[in-house]
């Protein structure tokens, strides 16, 4: 009990962090990406667009982000449930800052590749992370709520505020995932970072950087977002 309290404690102050108000920081970067948006090739734009497209249709259809049973997790206790989530992230952010490294020290072919690489790293921790606390990823709405938990992680602070409100009464509402939204955010969220990994001499460098720290924002967000569905239930 003194544990799930530290953690209620912790989720409260998390929620205050996602729905503050942007800083003048974040206001001037936002407009900076949205100035290297208007001026990315259309193909690049497009493949972003598309590899998006088709990592949602394959989360929400496809089988191959299933991961293998956690039953025999059900039996541990949320501490411990939450210590091997936190195994898993740092499994999962080794793995990503390798690809990060590899892909952005490859050029502009191998840097546009990790796109489509990180989003398949992401979504399968995530159906590790709902797994482990219970959730079975084959029903659709887990699967719905899974997007909701990524857009949660990489959307600017305005829609978080509107996704939060939606996992927090997920119970009584569960509303199909607007694929349009979600891309957009997402893209307007990680493009100006992606687009220094293509920098030539710089983007072995920034590719880690970036994706360790992808995947650690990713980390924080699953656990909350999953200890507000236990509390709740």
């Amino acid at each position: 009990m003194e544990y799930e309290q530290l953690v209620r404690n912790e989720v409260e102050q998390w929620k205050r962090k996602v729905t503050k108000k942007s800083g003048v920081l974040n206001r001037v970067t936002k407009n900076a990406q949205s100035k290297i948006n208007n001026i990315l090739p259309d193909k690049v734009r497009d493949m972003m667009t598309e590899a998006i497209k088709k990592m949602v249709q394959g989360v929400l259809y496809g089988s191959e982000f299933l991961t293998k049973s956690h039953d025999d997790d059900q039996l541990l206790s949320l501490q411990e449930k939450d210590q091997l989530v936190k195994k898993k992230l740092q499994t999962y952010k080794k793995i990503a800052t390798v690809e990060g490294a590899g892909t952005g020290g490859g050029g502009v072919f191998l840097g546009l590749a990790d796109f489509p690489l990180l989003l398949s790293i992401k979504m399968k921790f995530l159906f590790e992370v709902a797994s482990i606390y219970g959730f079975d990823t084959k029903l659709l709405s887990e699967r719905n709520f899974i997007l909701y938990v990524f857009q949660l992680a990489f959307s600017s602070s305005e829609h978080r505020k509107q996704v939060l409100s939606i996992i927090e009464d997920w119970e009584n509402n569960r509303p199909e995932v607007d694929w349009g939204t979600l891309q957009q955010e997402y893209r307007d969220y990680i493009d100006f970072v992606k687009m220094l990994q293509l920098v030539p001499g710089i983007g072995a460098v920034v590719g880690a950087y970036a994706n360790y720290n992808l995947l650690d924002e990713l980390g924080e967000t699953a656990m909350n977002a999953y200890h507000i569905r236990l509390f709740t239930e």
